[in-house]
């Protein structure tokens, strides 16, 4: 690894190294993969004011994200699908099979079913399909039908509950074959497994599965499986962003495939507008402490640890974003280890109250640091007015950490970092830890100051009439130093 600029953070420099790859009709045997990315021009800042939140679209929900798995008979789509699902553990992922959406037969269909071609897109429900696609990512639970393959219909009383998710796998033959279902797919993966190993699988299954006779797997595969490949799976290949050979057995794929995933998962649609925003990645152990502090009915002792903890979390987070410099010590066995140094001038900078909330997890990483404050008024008749600040002397030569637990508005928050850039800290040493984030907010400080870096644990939906985050967590320095009562 090529030494690290003297001036480049953890994060950037580790993001460098694991570029998002572009998958966009690659081939992937070793999953090849590139990364591009532009300047990003940062406007003047403006004149110091306060602008009233534009309401944002509340229909604008984060939706799930939709991958499509195709590939022919018998080809591992299904444990290509069961490997992706076993890696994302820690997200909510559904999987629906197009199979379960075969139209059932008719008695005259029941009487020539051995001349029935179940590999064609007519032997589909794809208006049923659509709508069931339609309604998850939507936010809505549908009943997926079940498919009994000796009979050939459906079971009438008996349906699978699927419920709206983070990831919807879609697994079929010729679930690109349709364009109103490719284009609900935010990726569309193709397996792409050799024809004789594909027909092996197919007799297996069909005869120890399905209780089928070989000699009429046999046939229906030349006359139907094989034709229908040649005409509508092959075909829908192109529409593949990324093609799989070896199915299940191309593991550096999958993992690749996966952590492409992640990455869409754990990203915002504001982190696509403004680069310089970071949300801490989202585990159910950190949306499970938010749903404990956003609680109305939690004690105040369970609201200050969880908070503490989700404080930590995310002033971690914010210290990987200081430069460092490359470091070589020398270890009790002798050994030299090249490591890191920890940037050295920093600085903390509460805005008051709810501020202070966070400088003990800050002093705990961070031992001997110095703590500024920032007290900023609302005055209804003239907006915000600043009445205290107390900085160090050489706050200009710092890397400021400016802590709030909730941004709102913005409007505090940009009066707080203007104080600080009249004091001479440079807007890009100037980091805002938080732990919600309202959409308004992030809009009015990354425009104003957009080489400052927002860090925060959740963005959430939207600010209402009062100006308050929705869903939000209340008053947090009411709640977290016991005053609200």
């Amino acid at each position: 690894m090529s030494p690290v600029p003297e001036e480049t953070t953890a994060i950037d420099y580790v993001m460098e190294a694991a570029s998002g790859a572009h998958f966009s009709g690659l081939r992937v045997d070793g999953l090849l993969t590139s990364s591009s990315s532009s300047p990003r021009a940062s406007p003047t800042p403006t004149p110091t004011h306060f602008s009233t939140p534009t309401p944002l679209d509340s229909t604008a929900l984060k939706q799930p994200f939709v991958i499509g798995v195709s590939g022919g008979t018998a080809s591992g789509k299904t444990t290509v699908c069961d490997m992706i699902i076993q890696q994302l553990h820690d997200h909510r992922v559904v999987l629906i099979n197009q199979d379960s959406f075969y139209r059932g037969l008719t008695l005259e269909e029941m009487k020539h079913v051995h001349e029935y071609n179940f590999d064609h897109p007519d032997a589909f429900d794809t208006e049923q399909l659509l709508e069931c696609v339609e309604k998850l990512k939507s936010g809505m639970s549908v009943q997926v039908p079940i498919y009994d393959f000796k009979t050939h219909q459906r079971c009438s009383d008996s349906f699978r509950q699927v419920n709206a998710s983070d990831v919807i796998i879609l697994e079929g033959i010729l679930v690109f074959h349709d364009a109103r279902v490719r284009n609900l797919m935010s990726m569309k993966i193709f397996v792409d497994t050799d024809a004789d190993v594909r027909l092996a699988r197919r007799i297996r299954r069909d005869t120890v599965e399905r209780g089928r006779d070989i000699n009429s797997v046999l046939e229906q595969y030349a006359k139907f499986v094989k034709p229908a490949f040649d005409d509508f799976v092959l075909p829908s290949k192109k529409y593949a962003d990324v093609i799989i050979p070896r199915g299940g057995d191309n593991h550096v794929a999958i993992d690749l495939i996966v952590q492409h995933i992640r990455t869409k998962l754990g990203q915002h649609d504001l982190c696509k507008i403004y680069p310089n925003v970071y949300v801490i990645q989202s585990t159910f152990q950190i949306r499970g402490m938010h749903t404990l502090i956003r609680d109305k009915e939690i004690s105040k002792h369970d609201f200050v640890f969880y908070s503490d903890r989700l404080i930590r979390l995310v002033v971690e987070h914010g210290l990987g974003h200081l430069p460092f410099t490359e470091k070589q010590i020398v270890t009790p066995t002798g050994s030299v280890y090249t490591g890191v140094d920890f940037c050295k001038k920093l600085c903390g900078v509460s805005i008051i109250r709810s501020g202070e909330s966070m400088e003990n997890a800050l002093r705990a990483c961070c031992k001997g640091i110095k703590i500024g404050k920032i007290l900023i008024h609302r005055d209804g008749d003239n907006g915000k007015q600043l009445i205290y600040e107390k900085l160090p002397k050489d706050i200009s030569e710092r890397h400021v950490l400016l802590l709030d637990p909730v941004l709102a508005t913005g409007n505090s928050a940009n009066q707080a970092i203007e104080l600080l850039i009249q004091k001479g800290v440079p807007e890009s040493h100037i980091i805002f830890l938080n732990l919600i984030s309202a959409p308004e907010g992030i809009h009015c400080v990354c425009k104003r100051f957009p080489s400052l870096k927002i860090v925060t644990s959740e963005i959430d939906l939207s600010l209402n009439e009062e100006y308050r985050v929705i869903p939000g967590l209340g008053e947090f320095g009411d709640r977290y130093f016991g005053t609200d009562d």
